[in-house]
């Protein structure tokens, strides 16, 4: 089915000069070894046996049938390689990849060109790893990732301490606590006791960093966009919060560089929802074409930035399909992109004659249920719906129906005048779309730490009473409003469970604002027509037990609070090639009281249980995050069991003070 029949180790070993051996699963074209081909590398901690497996077998058989060796590489403490993680884009992992890039090429399989590829972390440490020029890397494509640790990841948003902070904290807790297979490393036992052992709970160490310090610029490449010499193609999705770096990276890198952006949640572009996929594996070999392969095949020439934008629909958290058309620029920021600034008048119109005001924004700490998560997987109620119930409790400002509608091409920005009756306070902006009806979809949003409002180095508590202006810019967006729809900006200073509160209740003093919105003039109909979606045939698995979902808002009707409660019952599902049996289940609630910031408590729990014949192996997370006014506590337990048996437990028990959030 492919140009080239192809090969495939699952356990090929790359040691380090440490000792330190890495497992890496590598489909090649089946002549390599006399017809040597370009590598292609994806470098992540998510376990090539049975974590990502589904995906890579889609993906990377695909590119070794076109004529490359697709290399998918356990990073050191997880999956079947050996060592220990201690964190996450550390020096340690970046100068692994380097050495991984240099022993590639030197395989006598590989032409000494070396590609490097990823998704979210590897989207990361791809672009990380670029900067670092190791000699044989020739191009990368990274998909979902950030040019700023600190201000677009899921740490601290616009300076706002974000809820997914612990989330992620937890997640890689139990995801790094899985053992490697047996069926590949006869110590894996102790190798995994290590790991156990060593394992970090990061979420406390990374809310402790508060301000955009060293330890958020190591691994940003938007410190030096200077330091990447080698071309990127970068994705991003509108239903994902990693939409900004395409952007960053089109109008910086003085690289050959190219942004597509689709509808897409955290997925690749060819399986993604919402729809249209696209060709990703096309797209992607096209690059590897040009820069691997040196075929002059007009990569380069290709619009800078392609953007698929979204047109008016009724609000739907678990889209599968987004109308819309593909626009196509051939600079960024686009030449064909105006600023119209609309003010925010004193009788909550957009649009409308600038007039004082004295406007209050003190917004109930449940208001954000409906937002979504910061990265959606798929189908199950993950991306924002209607935000109508939220706009009711917010301070908003609506346009007249639009007579001919509006097309959005970028990032806007919404600048206000402010005071706070409190020293720490977060500002958040959502620009909605509203339809005939009432119903409010998500356009982009945005949100500040207002400690941050003059400096992310360096922040600042605010001065109880004193008048200060700030500039927050929303998320980019590509958007088209249909004609009779208004448009609508929503304000509020609280956005649970995205965010973490406030240490108390704040009343915000808004007397003067405008939007800046980025107007596109364009075409009408699709600029672009990428190809559809090709792929490898799918894993050979058998469903034991089927998964289930739920996600659900309760509202407690005697104590008041109210909760996001989510829960994943994932399959158990057995690989039939090799016969590894997996499961995961995850249970969340993130529960507050409407009137009292401090109330706030997230609760977490994972469980993963591997198992083959009569051996079997289990681990589970249970995981909490509270606060007082002064600080923010969490607690974890792991406990890991063989056979039924338990052979490790271990308890996390942090407070961290609360200096700017």
């Amino acid at each position: 089915m492919f140009p080239y029949e192809v090969t495939e180790d699952p356990d090929m070993g790359i040691v380090l000069s440490d000792g330190c051996r890495l497992s890496a699963r590598v489909w090649m074209p089946n002549g390599a070894m006399k017809a040597p081909v370009p590598a292609i590398l994806e470098y992540i901690p998510y376990r090539k046996r049975d974590g990502t497996l589904p995906r890579d077998e889609l993906m990377h058989p695909w590119f070794a049938g076109h004529g490359y060796a697709a290399v998918r590489v356990d990073m050191r403490g997880n999956g079947d390689s050996q060592g220990l993680m201690t964190d996450e884009y550390t020096q340690q992992e970046m100068d692994d990849a380097c050495e991984v890039i240099a022993w590639l090429a030197a395989q006598p399989w590989c032409s000494g060109a070396v590609g490097m590829m990823g998704k979210s972390w590897g989207g990361f440490n791809c672009l990380q790893t670029a900067a670092l020029r190791p000699p044989a890397l020739k191009a990368i494509v990274t998909v979902y990732s950030t040019t700023d640790r600190f201000a677009d990841d899921i740490h601290f948003k616009g300076g706002c301490l974000l809820g997914e902070n612990f989330g992620w904290g937890v997640v890689m807790l139990s995801y790094s606590s899985r053992p490697p297979d047996p069926a590949l490393r006869s110590d894996w036992r102790a190798d995994w006791i290590r790991r156990l052992e060593a394992e970090p709970f990061l979420a406390p160490k990374w809310a402790a960093e508060q301000a955009r310090g060293a330890y958020w610029r190591h691994g940003s490449v938007g410190e030096d966009y200077r330091a990447i010499h080698v071309p990127v193609l970068s994705f991003g999705g509108w239903a994902d919060n990693y939409m900004n770096t395409v952007a960053h990276l089109v109008e910086n890198l003085k690289v050959p560089v190219k942004g597509i952006v689709g509808p897409w949640v955290h997925q690749y572009p060819h399986t993604a929802v919402p729809g249209p996929q696209i060709g990703f594996l096309q797209e992607a070999l096209r690059w590897w074409d040009r820069w691997l392969k040196d075929q002059p095949n007009g990569a380069e020439k290709d619009p800078a930035y392609r953007a698929y934008m979204l047109h008016s629909e009724p609000p739907d958290a678990s889209a599968r399909m987004r109308k819309g058309h593909w626009v196509a620029e051939r600079a960024w920021p686009s030449d064909r992109a105006r600023q119209e600034v609309w003010m925010l008048s004193a009788d909550g119109q957009l649009g409308g004659r600038a007039l004082e005001m004295e406007k209050v924004i003190a917004t109930p700490q449940h208001l954000g249920m409906r937002a979504g998560e910061f990265f959606p997987m798929g189908l199950n109620a993950e991306m924002p719906g209607d935000q109508a119930h939220e706009d009711a409790q917010s301070l908003c400002f609506d346009s007249a129906p639009l007579e001919t509608g509006m097309d959005l091409l970028g990032a806007p920005v919404i600048r206000l005048q402010l005071s706070s009756d409190k020293t720490r306070a977060m500002i958040v902006a959502r620009l909605c779309d509203v339809g005939p009806d009432g119903s409010s979809v998500r356009i982009c949003h945005g949100m500040l730490n207002l400690c941050h409002r003059k400096s992310r180095e360096h922040p600042a508590h605010l001065v109880p009473g004193e008048t200060f202006t700030v500039d927050l810019t929303l998320d980019q967006c590509a958007y088209r409003l249909a004609p009779g729809h208004r448009l609508r900006i929503a304000l509020s200073n609280s956005y649970w469970p995205f965010v973490w509160p406030s240490p108390e209740p704040v009343r915000l003093t808004l007397t003067a604002g405008e939007l800046n919105l980025p107007v596109h003039e364009g075409g009408t109909t699709n600029e672009w027509t990428f190809p559809p979606p090709e792929m490898a045939p799918a894993w050979r698995h058998a469903v034991h037990k089927p998964g289930r979902v739920a996600r659900r808002i309760e509202g407690d009707l005697i104590t008041g609070r109210v909760s996001l409660v989510i829960e994943d019952e994932g399959p158990e599902t057995e690989n039939l090639d090799h016969g590894l049996v997996t499961r995961e289940t995850m249970q969340e609630r993130w529960s507050v009281h409407p009137s009292d910031p401090i109330s706030a408590v997230s609760e977490i729990r994972w469980t993963q249980a591997l198992s083959r014949g009569d051996w079997g192996v289990g681990t589970s997370v249970v995981a909490k995050m509270s606060c007082d006014a002064q600080h923010l506590h969490f607690e974890a337990e792991l406990v890991a069991t063989e056979d039924g048996r338990e052979v490790l437990r271990r308890q996390w028990r942090d407070s961290v003070e609360r200096r700017f959030v």
